[in-house]
């Protein structure tokens, strides 16, 4: 049932393309708590080449994922197929945050949609190991749409919003891990 593949080929973009959610799992080196995210907005997630994907990081509640890559790096993206073909693909790797202070941010921020006003970051992954599974048990749903809210919530912050966020609990994990740095920008000052 399980197989596992040497790149991310044709068919495998076809089906990441294809998915509407998908899944980040993080943690920290010694103790400390497993972080499982689910992320939308099918423009958010980009295959880079055959061992290399991104997603823009937007922000949000918590900031498990930066503090755990800024520590080891490690992290999983999962692709769950919830139609009548039932698949599920493991992206194992190795991540790391560009800002969107840093030049390499403006060329990779081409490979995402431009309409999402609470950018945080990129995530970069340099993919270990690729590997699907059944999905057997995985439910049938039917997708409705995206959910706005997040955009339209970002949308109506002014930038001192952000500011005390970086400050304040984006700048560190719930397990008190360093995440944001204090002159992290604020997603008005994003490029686009």
């Amino acid at each position: 049932m399980a197989k596992q593949f040497s790149h991310l080929d044709g068919s495998l973009r076809q089906f990441i393309e294809a998915q509407a959610v998908f899944f980040v799992a993080t943690a920290p080196s010694q103790g400390g708590r497993v972080n499982l995210s689910p992320k939308g907005y099918q423009d958010t997630f980009a295959v880079l080449d055959d061992h290399t994907v991104a997603y823009l990081d937007l922000f949000g509640s918590g900031v498990e994922t930066i503090s755990h890559l800024r520590e080891n790096g490690r992290i999983t993206i999962m692709f769950c197929s919830f139609t009548r073909n039932s698949r599920i693909l493991r992206l194992f790797g190795s991540g790391r945050v560009v800002r969107p202070d840093d030049p390499e941010f403006v060329e990779l921020r081409a490979n995402f949609g431009l309409a999402h006003p609470g950018i945080r970051a990129v995530i970069v992954v340099h993919l270990e190991r690729i590997a699907d599974a059944c999905g057997y048990s995985v439910p049938y749903y039917e997708l409705i749409g995206e959910r706005p809210v997040l955009d339209a919530h970002h949308a109506r912050q002014p930038e001192e919003k952000f500011a005390g966020r970086i400050a304040g609990d984006n700048g560190h994990s719930i397990d008190g891990l360093p995440a944001l740095d204090p002159d992290h920008p604020v997603p008005s000052h994003v490029p686009r």
